[in-house]
């Protein structure tokens, strides 16, 4: 089957030894740089979107209708994107600070007091229709979305509905392409394989992309997804089913390496870290310069972390999957200024 893929980002996104934070972990640690993969819409949903816009431009859509939560990183950069392309977008995001008696279709942002922030910020400047909705309207989000998308119809437009994440078949093909990158860039200096693959996980798309490329084209024997939200079960489960998706779209692919999904540095929630969390992440920036955010990428490295104070993973080659998230960093500087100001203080 033919798939079609947009250039929509800036590839080859740079493969990085960091060895003052390796020595520190007793690893040979390396970076995947896809906090570099473009601008306001860095990170790694812009590989999925590469495919799932494709898709939409050939079916001649005209807008877009996704979800996440009101921070979400794929509902900012599907909706950049979008303006990039001409599309229309319509996001539906989870505030849980909208009470039940907000259940519904949606209530627009500028009709509520919420600030302006992180992701949201841009999701408005770049012109998106969002629509706030409570947890337990998100829980039926892939009704909300296709309703909106055949009112769209009746008023004579053509919706493109993308998934939570960009996590399906399709989008997981980004991932694949990625580790072939991966590949070649170790091929360029004949460096080995890596042992392991560590990597956030939060709708499952990436995790499927990462394991099917990494047996694909051999780059690391085992992939491991840090959960950032759920457990353990939900997401082998999904992340079982996308696999299947993505094996319809392309014959060539076949058993993923070695994978699994870890849910011990979730924390508190999703989009909720703890203090030893935020103070890790502090600690990784003055290691190596590289910015986590205390969403996804702070959690996986938290979970990486713990795993190498355990001597599990002694002198082990570990790429690390930095998935961007930095406009999230930046809607919690209240919480990261408190673990800056203890610092201080003690």
């Amino acid at each position: 089957m033919i798939v079609s893929r947009l250039r929509l980002a800036n590839l080859p996104t740079p493969l990085q030894c960091v060895p003052r934070l390796g020595e520190q972990l007793g690893i040979d640690l390396w970076v995947k740089r896809d906090d570099a993969t473009g601008g306001p819409e860095a990170g790694n949903k812009i590989r999925k979107l590469e495919y799932l816009l494709a898709d939409a431009l050939d079916r001649e859509a005209d807008m877009v209708i996704t979800c996440g939560g009101v921070q979400s990183n794929h509902a900012r950069a599907t909706a950049t994107l979008a303006a990039r392309l001409g599309l229309r977008s319509l996001l539906f995001l989870r505030d849980t600070c909208l009470s039940d008696d907000d259940e519904g279709r949606g209530i627009p942002v500028r009709r509520t007091a919420r600030s302006l922030d992180g992701n949201l910020l841009v999701d408005c400047m770049v012109g998106a229709e969002v629509r706030l909705i409570t947890a337990a309207s998100y829980r039926r989000r892939h009704e909300l979305m296709e309703a909106a998308a055949e009112g769209a119809r009746r008023l004579g437009a053509r919706p493109y509905v993308i998934p939570e994440g960009g996590s399906n078949g399709l989008g997981a093909l980004g991932y694949v392409t990625a580790m072939r990158e991966v590949r070649q860039q170790l091929d360029e200096v004949s460096d080995p394989p890596f042992d392991l693959i560590v990597h956030a996980c939060g709708s499952g798309g990436t995790s499927a992309g990462i394991a099917l490329g990494a047996g694909l084209y051999g780059v690391a024997d085992a992939s491991w997804s840090m959960a950032v939200c759920d457990d353990e079960p939900t997401f082998e489960k999904r992340i079982e089913e996308i696999m299947v998706e993505a094996r319809q779209l392309d014959s060539e692919l076949g058993q993923p390496c070695a994978w699994s999904v870890d849910a011990s540095a979730k924390g508190p929630a999703y989009a909720r870290s703890s203090s030893e969390q935020r103070d890790r992440i502090i600690e990784v920036a003055r290691l190596s310069g590289l910015i986590l955010d205390p969403v996804y990428t702070g959690k996986a490295l938290d979970g990486l972390w713990r795993h190498c104070a355990s001597g599990r993973l002694q002198d082990k080659r570990v790429l690390f999957i930095h998935t961007g998230g930095l406009p999230g960093l930046l809607a919690q500087a209240t919480v990261m200024d408190e673990n800056l100001r203890q610092e201080n203080d003690e």
